[in-house]
């Protein structure tokens, strides 16, 4: 953990000096101890997800590594032990889900890129239960690209042109439909249908040109709404096949939105400030500006620009009774005209410069009137830790300070300037670059071959001050001639665990502040500071006791809880048996509190696992009702990153795609690559299936006999239903026999759960959606020895067929929870000079470990082979100790 600095400071300035604060009784030192309390009694999580590359293409894997870390102490979270990874389509659709069990902060798993998944923008977000109290937007969330050639008869390239007509927004669509080769579908009808915002705007038909080109024209009469959408458009090719692709708009219009912001988010008269400017195109994306400050009577006052993504900032004083405007000039020539923020006549200024390699400036300004002797304290925390606080007299109206980098953490830390009240007058954000917190990482490389399939072994070394740590890394090698990174975008474990998550928004090209250590990257880097959002908790939550309501609680295991109840009142010491079946049985029970409530803990059970939950009272009664505790899924919200989403992604990757398209021809030759077998589309009737929702083997409705929920109203029990009406079977009692078998009872399954024989009449015959009889050997065949004696399939009544819970009888219900997602390992091939194989190795992700282990002296090794493409191989190693300093390592060698 890393450990708070004391509250005491030397402050140094000419003009006054700062009293040293210390923790005492008063009020202010109860404010830092409820701040203290408050992130002890809800701390938050963090996530980073390492991917093994920076795009995909259909056939890819996604590997990936969680970390999770608490933000009160920076260290692996002991918070939660499960995440929740997602992949995410351009509809906000989620398309898979693994769920995965964390250990000391650490899990890792991976994604089967199918070819049933169409190319696009896809978001990677992870996240825990537990961090849903506090907002989707602290949530990891990754926005990738992933393309198809593999897969795929169709290619477009879409640039759009944009207009004012009447103050809507006109947008010019062009379209460029060709093949793989390159060849242009001209001459090709084309219906479209254009979405703003699932709102559709203009739908119709057109054709391409000789040049394969479709124009598609469309006005958003809303201009300050539906910025974004898609256009949906399908070609009709030459053998009448319709191929639908999902064009995205990333926005309407050519508009830059400009903001000003004070330093510490109030302008006060006469006092000269840092305005921050923030200058954002209609896509998301930072703009580049410049203009000039101009008063009232149009005089210049002074001049701006932007130097980075659309942000700067500049020295402003605003002078007493003036309204001041700024003239923005954009790179199209054109110009607008925004008023500046109103100065008030009086208040207090916070200015925080962190750009000395060895100190952080603190600098507190008052208006005149206000430099009355008045006590204020300065307060510096990250993750709810003061690393800085003090308190002293505003009798002069410029008070400063020094503080030393190295009493700071790495990261983003919150200097918050308060009253003698202790209310927050001022607040700004700084990012602190010490580099003392991080792990250096030693690599050795001299056991690296350069030769194609030579043995590459590594080595390193990892210490923090110079001392070793003992810690957890992955590490993803590729062939960055063929994945060529876009380092100033990549997203990493600096990124995401220093910066990212503790901003709102959108943080364009993050990882662009970590790749130099100058001083313009430090200057761009404020800036961000300057401009973006923080909403990690607010201090007037603290000083009014309001904490977030925590409706999520962290989830330690697998667990299966609920209440038994009989009437409206709960059933107290009822007793309470869980089944589960996959490959073996087991068997669970316990009973209920006086509250009716049971709970199953600490289970480990693999996804698709089915459970029945039976109860009874104490006298053995059946007739109650159990409510299982589901909780609800987390809902999809729209992509915080939709500035990160390429128009054309087929196009942006189209050298590694076409690349990797060797790779999954030969993978499938040799059997070891699964491929949809795609048919030429063909209209087909719906035929209603009786029991469409049967979990039997063979398919719903392959059956010998079929009864339907309408031939068993007549009768109490099932077996009384069945008795006499299926073909070929004998009841002795309530168990079924096949007349040809009539040593063996048949089995009984309900919605895929396999029952004993006499289980029969459990169920309730008004719960029944279909019953399929199988006694022909090519029914049975399926279910192996289980299906010896013929087996009953019974389908509930489920509605949609897809609810995890579902009731068929008194004391019982079926359940089927999520289950933790077996991870599988990466194959890394072993080649020696005796026998290398013939099969060319055309691999992109060159290697992938998620668990590389340092020892009690910082030492780890690990080993891979080059595949046979030669190029520049790219190896990115990032990890973290147990104290929760992070490492990231990149290093490249070149393969003949």
């Amino acid at each position: 953990m890393k450990l708070k600095i004391t509250l005491t400071i030397s402050f140094l300035s000419l003009l006054i000096v700062f009293g040293a604060f210390k923790m005492d009784d008063d009020p202010f030192s109860q404010l830092l101890q409820k701040l203290d309390n408050y992130t002890t009694k809800y701390p938050q999580e963090k996530v980073h997800l390492h991917l093994d590359k920076p795009y995909y293409a259909i056939g890819d894997d996604i590997w990936f590594k969680g970390y999770v870390v608490n933000t009160k102490t920076s260290a692996p979270s002991g918070i939660s032990k499960i995440l929740y990874v997602e992949l995410i389509n351009e509809k906000d659709s989620l398309k898979k889900q693994v769920k995965l069990p964390i250990m000391g902060g650490i899990t890792w798993g991976d994604f089967k890129l199918t070819d049933s998944l169409p190319e696009g923008n896809y978001r990677i977000r992870a996240y825990t239960n537990y961090m849903r109290n506090f907002g989707t937007e602290f949530f990891y969330d990754k926005t990738i690209k992933i393309g198809n050639s593999w897969a795929n008869k169709v290619f477009t390239k879409t640039a759009y042109h944009f207009a004012k007509e009447n103050n809507a927004d006109k947008v010019t669509a062009t379209i460029h439909f060709e093949d793989k080769n390159g060849v242009a579908y001209s001459q090709n009808e084309v219906n479209y249908d254009v979405q703003l915002d699932y709102r559709s705007v203009s739908k119709g038909k057109v054709k391409t040109s000789l040049t394969g080109d479709a124009v598609i024209n469309f006005t958003n009469n809303q201009p300050f709404q539906n910025k974004s959408g898609k256009i949906i458009a399908t070609i009709t090719l030459d053998n009448k096949q319709k191929v639908i692709k999902s064009i995205p708009i990333t926005s309407t219009s050519n508009d830059v939105d400009v903001q000003f912001m004070p330093e510490g988010g109030t302008l006060v008269e006469e006092l000269p400030q840092k305005l921050a400017i923030k200058a954002v195109g209609s896509n998301g994306r930072g703009e580049d500006v410049q203009g000039s400050i101009i008063d009232e009577a149009g005089n210049e006052v002074t001049t701006f620009s932007t130097n980075y993504l659309g942000m700067g900032n500049f020295v402003f004083n605003s002078q007493a009774g003036r309204l001041y405007s700024a003239k923005v000039k954009f790179k199209d020539g054109s110009e607008k005209t925004i008023k500046l923020p109103v100065a008030v006549k009086s208040g207090y200024a916070l200015s925080v410069n962190a750009l000395d390699t060895g100190k952080v400036v603190v600098k507190i300004m008052a208006s005149a009137d206000l430099a009355n002797g008045a006590e204020l304290k300065v307060v510096a925390q990250q993750g709810g830790n003061v690393y800085y606080g003090s308190k002293a007299k505003m009798d002069k109206q410029v008070l400063m300070a020094n503080i030393p980098k190295k009493n700071l953490p790495a990261g983003i830390v919150q200097f918050t300037l308060f009253s003698s009240s202790n209310q927050p007058l001022a607040e700004r954000l700084a990012f602190i670059n010490n580099k003392s917190e991080l792990i250096d990482v030693s690599l050795n490389s001299s056991g690296v071959s350069a030769s194609k399939r030579g043995k590459a072994a590594f080595n390193f070394n990892a210490n923090n001050d110079n001392k070793p740590v003992l810690g957890s890394f992955s590490v993803a090698v590729t062939n960055a001639t063929k994945v060529a990174p876009d380092e100033n975008n990549e997203s990493n474990i600096l990124t995401s665990l220093l910066l990212t998550s503790d901003l709102t928004g959108y943080v364009e090209q993050p990882n662009h502040y970590f790749l130099k250590d100058d001083l313009q990257t430090q200057k761009d880097l404020d800036n961000l500071m300057l401009t973006q959002g923080w909403r990690r908790f607010l201090w007037k939550n603290i000083i009014n006791n309001v904490g977030p309501n925590i409706t999520y609680k962290p989830e330690q295991s697998i667990s299966i809880s609920g209440t038994v109840m009989k009437g409206n009142k709960p059933v107290p010491g009822g007793k309470v048996m869980l089944m589960a079946t996959k490959g073996t049985m087991y068997i669970l029970d316990t009973v209920t509190n006086a509250e009716g409530k049971f709970v199953f803990d600490n289970l480990s059970f693999g996804d698709s696992t089915k459970f029945v939950v039976q109860a009874r009272t104490k006298t053995e009664r059946k007739f109650v009702d159990i409510n299982l505790d589901v909780v609800p899924g987390q809902i999809v919200t729209k992509n915080k990153n939709g500035a990160d989403v390429d128009i054309n992604v087929n196009n942006s990757l189209m050298k590694y795609i076409k690349e990797s398209d060797n790779y999954f021809n030969e993978m499938t030759r040799l059997g070891l690559l699964e491929r949809t077998i795609k048919l030429e589309e063909v209209t087909i009737t719906e035929k209603k299936n009786p029991a469409k929702n049967s979990s039997n083997l063979n398919g719903a409705g392959r059956a010998d006999f079929i009864m339907t929920a309408d031939q068993l109203s007549t009768c109490v029990t099932l077996s009384q239903c069945l008795q006499g009406r299926l073909p070929g079977v004998i009841f002795r009692g309530n168990v079924p026999y096949l007349m040809r078998s009539q040593d063996t009872p048949m089995g009984i399954i309900v919605d895929g759960m396999q029952m004993e024989a006499d289980f029969l009449d459990n169920v309730t015959p008004m719960d029944v959606e279909s019953i399929e009889l199988l006694k022909s050997i090519s029914n049975t065949a399926i279910y192996g020895s289980r299906g010896g004696g013929g087996l009953i399939i019974i389908t509930t009544k489920r509605g949609d067929g897809g609810r995890s819970v579902d009731r068929y009888a008194p004391g019982i219900v079926t359940f089927n929870p999520k289950g933790f997602t077996v991870s599988r390992e990466f194959y890394s091939p072993k080649y020696d000079t005796a026998s290398s194989g013939n099969r060319p190795d055309l691999r992109t992700t060159i290697y992938w470990n998620p668990q590389v282990v340092t020892d009690k002296d910082g030492k780890a090794q690990f080993e891979f082979y080059n595949a046979d493409e030669p190029g520049t191989y790219r190896m990115v190693i990032e990890g973290i100790d147990a104290a929760g300093h992070l490492a990231r390592k990149v290093y490249t060698y070149e393969v003949k």
